[in-house]
This record gives structure tokens, C-alpha cells and sequence, in this order.
């Protein structure tokens, strides 16, 4: 349900709410949050809610610190813990300077102006996240380990699978919130779990991987483990993918998935600092079903780009190189302009790779361009390309580029 600032007020009102937590990210897409009483929350919807973004990633210096949150009511959520007196909600928020003017570093606000783009464009796109992660145990003090919670494989049931009871409680919870998940199983890693969601408006399903990813740990901690999101947590074993599964809709009823597919094809070198921000993220490419190769297939899960067999609102795409430490908003909104490059310039998909190439030969490998093999040089891609600096402020892609 989606609610007016009338009635964001009026539900806090009858529903004793005790705290509304504004929420929004970093340059990184890491959540962070300001609490506030529900008495403030008239003045956050007219004005906003100052904080000092100095301390920020990509947010201003001590000479620029002041900036404001004004919740979007639309994004009313219950949070599903209740402290002793009253309850919790959270808002995901807009980022704006002083005067009004909107923050060039809101990730957020940068893909809602991409999909309003798209819409004026006669382009509807949908969006459906599959994020996997690890379940580690905790030492005496609490502290993560890097001990699996268990042994199991892919798809494994119980007792071997104990992620099952916690992966129920995290589904169990989203559906109390709003959020319905698709699937979920055990992965192939020792530890390693896997949720999916249903397609949402690019939009709302950023918001949702930020939820999934908060609930997550929170659900992790209460059971005694700790919820490990990074691309490649235990050397041997695989590393976690963030597959972004997408489809879209013309206004015009042109199938433009193909086109979609070529345009990411065609600039995805060049998005993958973004889609791959850390070192750790290059060490899982090129292994366990991680893609290395710039290429498609409509079934191989060695491709980058997979287009399984669908109809209707079931067509889609699912692009398998980003990871869970990439900025949800950052990369749908560069999906989106890349997609819609290849819908305005026309571009073809190359012949489809119907082939495995964990197991393919060197010279059937060297026909295909390779993703970036590091870090910096997928900072290298970035900082040459054209279509970046037209679609990445230039204060977010500076927060990339440090630290090569």
C-alpha cells in the first residue's frame, strides 16, 4: 500500500508509533538511518530533517556538511521488532541541499529519474533481484567468524540444510511487510543461501534488496549468526552473486528485450566498477557460475547474460556478473540507460554462446571481450567512457574511483 503524508500522520497517530526511522544510502548503497518521534514528522515532510552528511561516503567534506532528508510516504513500512512502548516504521527518504535543491550524490532519486525518463520514453521496466549470501557463526564474544553454519550444497534440504528455519523466518518476515519473496534455497557454498523476489518497478525493488539485505542480519544476529553480503567471503569456496533479473514494456507492444540486452552487452565493461565495486568482487568472476566473458545464451549459467525461455510478462533477462556490495539504485539506473541506448541506437545482440566456457579452449575464449580483471581496470573502463560521465554524477563515480 502506498500512503500520503495524510496518512502517514494519521497511521503513526493510531497505531502508537514510537519511532519513524529515515532512511537512505550512501554513495555504496550502504543503509543508514536517522530516528525521529512521530511529532517531528510534520515538520520532516515540509521542510526535511537536517543531518551532518560530512561523514558520508561521497557526501561533502566538513565545509559542506549540512544536507536534508524529506520522507517519501509512499515507502511507509512497519519494521517488524517492537521495543517495549510502541511501535517502529521506516521511510526511505530524498536527499536535498538547504535551499531545496536536490543532491546530485541520491542514488536513489538518480533511478527514479531514470525510470521516469524511460516512462516518457514509452519504456516500462521491471526489475526482480536474486541475492545470495553466507551464514556464519559467531565466537564466544559475539564477534563473526568465517565458520559456516553448515556443510550443505545446493539445494540441499534439512538437516543438512540449517539455513532452512532461518531463510523461513527471513521470508516469513518480508511477507509480514509487504515483501513477497519468490524462492529460496540453499546454495552451493558451505553456509551460502539464496532468496528471490518478484519483479517490482525499478523503484521499489531497490528499496526492497536495501529491506532484504537489513532484515537479513537483523534475523542473522537474533539466531546467533552473522549475515555476510560480500562478493567472495571464503577463498575456495563461491563467491555471492547479485543477479538482476529485468523486462521491460514499450508503450508501442515492440518486443525491445533484445535491444535491452544488447545495450548492456555494449557498455558493460565500462559499468563494472559500479557492479563490482571491491577487490574481492574480481576474485569471483570466472568461477562457480560467476560470468568472466561478455556474452549471452538463452539457458548457460556460464554466460553473463542469460534469457531463459518465457512469454509474455515472463520474457525477461538476467544479467549474472554485479554482487551484493553493488548500490541497488547505481546499478538498476545504469541498466536502464544502458538498455535504452540499445533500444535508440538499434543495436543487435551478437550470435548467442550456446556453449560452456568454464570449459571452452583458448581460441574459442579469445572471441569474446573479457570483463574487466581487476579492480582498476574496470576503474579505467569507467573513467574513459562517454556514457558514464553522461549518466553518473560526477561526485558518485569520484567516490569509485579512489583507491586504485
Amino acid at each position: 500500500m502506498k500512503y500520503s503524508k495524510e496518512e502517514v500522520l494519521q497511521y503513526v497517530l493510531e497505531e502508537e508509533v514510537a519511532f519513524v526511522h529515515l532512511a537512505f544510502c550512501d554513495v555504496f548503497g550502504r543503509q543508514k538511518n536517522i530516528s525521529i518521534v512521530p511529532s517531528e514528522l510534520p515538520r520532516a515532510f515540509e521542510y526535511g530533517i537536517a543531518f551532518d552528511a560530512s561523514a558520508i561516503a561521497g557526501f561533502g567534506d566538513e565545509s559542506r556538511s549540512d544536507l536534508l532528508l524529506r520522507p517519501d510516504p509512499e515507502t511507509l513500512m512497519l519494521l517488524p521488532w517492537r521495543p517495549e512502548h510502541g511501535q517502529v516504521v521506516r521511510m526511505f527518504c530524498s536527499i536535498v541541499y538547504p535551499d531545496g535543491r536536490p543532491f546530485e550524490c541520491d542514488t536513489r532519486a538518480l533511478l527514479r529519474n531514470t525510470a521516469a525518463r524511460a516512462g516518457e520514453e514509452g519504456y516500462s521496466f521491471l526489475f526482480g533481484a536474486e541475492q545470495e549470501f553466507y551464514l556464519f557463526k559467531r565466537d564466544e564474544n559475539g564477534d563473526p567468524t568465517r565458520l559456516p553454519y553448515d556443510r550443505a550444497g545446493y539445494m540441499d534440504t534439512a538437516p543438512d540444510d540449517k539455513g532452512e528455519n532461518i531463510r523461513r523466518e527471513i521470508c516469513l518476515t518480508l511477507a509480514q511487510m509487504g515483501i513477497l519473496p519468490e524462492c529460496s534455497h540453499h546454495e552451493e557454498g558451505p553456509g551460502q543461501n539464496e532468496i528471490d523476489f518478484r519483479y517490482s518497478d525499478p523503484l521499489t525493488a531497490a528499496d526492497n534488496v536495501m529491506t532484504f539485505q537489513s532484515i537479513v542480519k537483523f534475523i542473522a544476529e537474533r539466531n546467533g549468526l552473522y549475515a555476510d553480503f560480500s562478493p567472495k567471503p571464503l577463498k575456495e569456496a563461491p563467491g555471492s552473486g547479485f543477479h538482476i533479473n529485468m523486462s521491460v514494456r514499450a508503450s508501442s507492444g515492440a518486443d525491445c528485450l533484445y535491444g535491452i540486452v544488447a545495450g548492456v552487452l555494449d557498455k558493460v565493461e565500462e559499468m563494472t566498477v559500479f557492479l563490482n565495486r571491491t577487490e574481492d568482487s574480481y576474485r569471483r568472476l570466472g568461477g562457480h557460475k560467476a560470468p568472466l566473458y561478455v556474452s549471452w545464451s538463452r539457458e548457460n549459467r556460464s554466460q553473463l547474460v542469460r534469457i531463459p525461455a518465457g512469454a509474455g510478462e515472463y520474457r525477461r533477462a538476467e544479467l549474472r556478473s554485479p554482487d551484493p556490495a553493488a548500490n541497488p539504485y547505481l546499478a538498476f539506473a545504469l541498466v536502464i540507460q544502458a538498455g535504452l541506448r540499445g533500444i535508440g541506437e538499434k543495436l543487435e545482440l551478437p550470435p548467442a554462446a550456446d556453449l560452456n566456457l568454464y570449459q571452452a579452449g583458448r581460441d574459442t575464449l579469445s572471441r569474446f571481450r573479457r570483463l574487466p580483471q581487476d579492480r582498476a581496470a574496470a576503474v579505467q573502463a569507467a573513467e574513459e567512457s562517454e556514457f558514464i560521465r553522461a549518466v553518473v554524477p560526477a561526485a558518485v563515480a569520484a567516490e569509485y574511483y579512489k583507491g586504485r
